[in-house]
């Protein structure tokens, strides 16, 4: 394959010398004359061959692309203190929030650099724990990971999900809990499901057997649920609900605890849903229907006798809980519970004859106790500003546990009793360097059309505004998900050499409810690019950093959001990375299950979508001797959420137009990883050592080190 050159040479102040890359020249991205039309706009897709992931000249690019860009990183000067520094600060131990099966806790444990968590059992608060499940065994080089277990109710099966790789293809198996044998029940082409259990077996969705060679980047079609009975094999499960009309909607069972209701989820994208329901106790063989979709979001939290509490949007945009006869599930019928207010009810469990509420103040938790009538009996104070897990648990515990972490907070897992509202510390994180010497502060700033924006700004503390500060701006803004105070072992690398993190809270996000979600999708969406663009002048209007000293990070919608900005606004920002992103607007959809994102995107087969679609599009709106910032684009070849022919094409683009003697514009492909999900320690770490080498030394800002 041929190679043009490139002359992008960094040089800035590394840890000891001046030193120059001297960068190797991008491989060349061959083009074709693919030409597609949408409603008479010709538009050209030169890099259409990439999409063929699996195509022996695909390949080929890939490992040369990665050759190129390693060369690159490699000739950072303190990378490899980077490292060093990395492998240090992420060797502690981890507790994952224990949870009760019968007499049992279980949770998982990470002893430091272990590739993935350990399931431990242990009999009661006092009990010894014993290894239980250790996926590290899976697979010689931390690839396979844990993600999802479900018990059966009388806690003597272990149902648990295995992913490999990082891809969104499971695999269930089961488990004897009294002694850890696994069994020959086996399950295979399940996504986007665990095992939900009922009698003598469990509920499941799936997917039909993928193509050959297009298991990773084919359209899913025509989900089925399925109940699998303990000791049959695959074949002999029984079909549960399928619907033969409409291909692309997800399905999902849940049982009630009682198990007596089977409730089918059914969605046609991310957001927006349809409930339907079978009474157990009678033996229906139909399904009734309790909430007709798509315009709100339902979820049955738990039954009363014949009666549901269901969390939900309708009439209450920052949700709130109503009891439901389902019989009569008219809204005329419901029954407040937990009323709404102008706060996010984000989320409510059960444990002990309890509901738990979490709610969202300005993106951040507060967890309340109240009765199944809805009366509030107490708040469950928290630490400080951040993230709670909420409690949940069976009707008959009454104690539970519920974690705690915020930026500077590595975590805190607290014991809880039911009966008497008390919390006791039951493990505190520590962590190899002094968080005390950070802080976290909100403020709030206006957009481009005068909404005030939250904005997170961690930081060493006494930090000064000379707007020379390399700062890292992080953003989201789509599909109702919150960004919310967390902790970040990596993070703590690049504040400790006195970087700036901010985390905006932009609009497609649901921190304040679907009205914010709405405000940032479909033909709104170039709004949550306003938002962010709008975060980035704040910080470098109020001194906090300058355009040379900004990178900015998102990763899958966030990828977009990157992909957009820098297109919109290249000379904003200094470093860019678009990180596994949706970069491709026109044909994003068709892909594996990116089809479920019309419902927050639009899509190009509308014509009205399309008109809004082609004009934030990242890949179709790079120009020509622009001189965009310095990108480093980070994919995986086993992502199978957002496929990445994404990043394939807009870094063959980005490559062909950069400006001569423009920024860098690298591409990394990690092999055996995917979206993210379930990526083993060795693999996080390379990635941040990649990722923070790349923005420090784009940023001029060196590395101080730190024994």
């Amino acid at each position: 394959m041929l190679i043009i050159g490139f002359s992008a040479i960094a040089c800035q102040q590394s840890t000891n010398n001046q030193k120059v890359i001297q960068a190797m020249p991008y491989p060349v991205s061959q083009t074709d004359s693919v030409i597609d039309n949408y409603f008479g706009h010709p538009i050209a897709d030169p890099y259409r061959w990439l999409e063929a992931d699996t195509a022996q000249k695909v390949k080929e690019w890939v490992v040369q692309q990665n050759n190129c860009t390693q060369d690159f990183l490699n000739q950072i000067p303190f990378k490899s203190n980077i490292k060093d520094r990395l492998a240090k600060i992420w060797n502690y131990e981890r507790l994952g929030t224990p949870f009760k099966e019968g007499n049992d806790l279980y949770f998982f444990k990470n002893d430091g650099l272990q590739n993935q968590s350990v399931l431990y059992k242990q009999t009661g608060l006092n009990g010894k724990a014993q290894l239980f499940l250790d996926p590290n065994k899976l697979s010689a080089d931390g690839t396979t990971s844990l993600s999802g277990i479900t018990f059966s109710k009388d806690h003597q099966f272990m149902a648990v999900s295995i992913a490999k790789s990082g891809s969104d293809w499971n695999e269930i198996i089961v488990i004897e809990t009294k002694n850890g044998n696994r069994l020959k029940d086996q399950i295979q082409w399940v996504k986007f499901s665990n095992a939900v259990w009922r009698g003598n077996g469990f509920y499941y969705s799936r997917y039909d057997e993928p193509k050959a060679g297009k298991a990773f980047s084919g359209q899913n079609e025509f989900m089925k649920i399925y109940y699998h009975e303990m000791g049959k094999s695959q074949s002999e499960d029984v079909l549960i609900y399928e619907d033969k009309l409409h291909p692309l909607r997800y399905f999902n069972a849940a049982v009630t605890e009682d198990e007596r209701y089977l409730l089918i989820n059914c969605s046609e994208g991310t957001s927006g849903s349809e409930i339907w329901f079978q009474d157990l106790n009678k033996n229906e063989n139909k399904f009734n229907l309790l909430f007709k979709g798509f315009t709100h979001n339902y979820s049955v939290i738990d039954n009363v006798d014949n009666q549901l509490l269901v969390l939900t949007d309708y009439n209450a945009p920052t949700y709130q809980l109503v009891q439901v006869d389902p019989l009569n599930p008219s809204p005329s019928n419901w029954k407040t519970i937990i009323a709404a207010s102008e706060n996010l009810l984000e989320q409510v469990s059960t444990c002990g004859g309890k509901l738990f509420a979490t709610f969202l103040k300005d993106a951040s938790s507060r967890l309340f106790q109240y009765s199944y009538s809805g009366v509030l009996e107490h708040e469950i104070p928290l630490p400080e500003i951040g993230t709670t897990s909420g409690i949940s648990g069976k009707k008959t515990d009454q104690e539970a546990f519920y974690s705690f972490s915020s930026f500077t907070n590595p975590g805190e897992i607290y014991h809880y009793n039911v009966e008497n509202g008390t919390s006791t510390l039951f493990k505190k994180t520590t962590i190899n360097l002094n968080t005390s010497d950070f802080e976290t502060k909100q403020v709030f700033y206006p957009s481009k059309d005068g909404v005030k924006i939250p904005l997170f700004i961690i930081s060493k503390k006494g930090l000064k505004l000379d707007g020379n500060n390399p700062t890292l701006l992080y953003g989201y803004g789509g599909f109702n998900i919150n960004l919310t105070p967390g902790f970040s072992i990596s993070r703590m690398a690049f504040l400790e050499q006195g970087g700036i993190y901010a985390v905006a809270n932009l609009r497609g996000g649901g921190e304040y409810g679907e009205a914010w979600h709405q405000a940032g999708m479909l033909a709104k969406k170039q709004t949550v690019f306003d938002d962010f663009i709008a975060a980035a002048k704040y910080l470098i209007a109020n001194k906090y950093t300058s355009s040379e000293k900004l990178a900015i990070h998102g990763g899958s919608n966030g990828g977009l959001l990157v992909g957009a900005c820098m297109t919109q606004e290249p000379t904003l920002f200094k470093v860019a990375i678009p990180a596994v992103g949706v970069l491709d607007m026109l044909r994003y959809h068709k892909f594996t299950i990116g089809w479920g994102w019309a419902v927050e995107y639009g899509s190009s087969e509308n014509e009205s979508q399309f008109n809004y679609l082609i004009k934030y599009s990242p890949l179709h709106n790079v120009k020509k001797g622009v001189n965009y910032p310095a990108t480093l684009i980070m994919t995986a070849d086993h992502d199978d959420r957002v496929v990445p022919a994404h990043s394939f094409k807009f870094a063959g683009t980005l490559q062909a137009n950069q400006a001569t003697n423009g920024n860098p514009v690298l591409i990394r492909i990690d092999s055996k990883a995917g979206h993210g999900a379930g990526k083993p320690t060795t693999k996080l770490i390379d990635d941040a050592t990649d990722m923070w080498s790349f923005i420090l030394w784009n940023l001029g800002a060196g590395y101080k080190k730190i024994e």
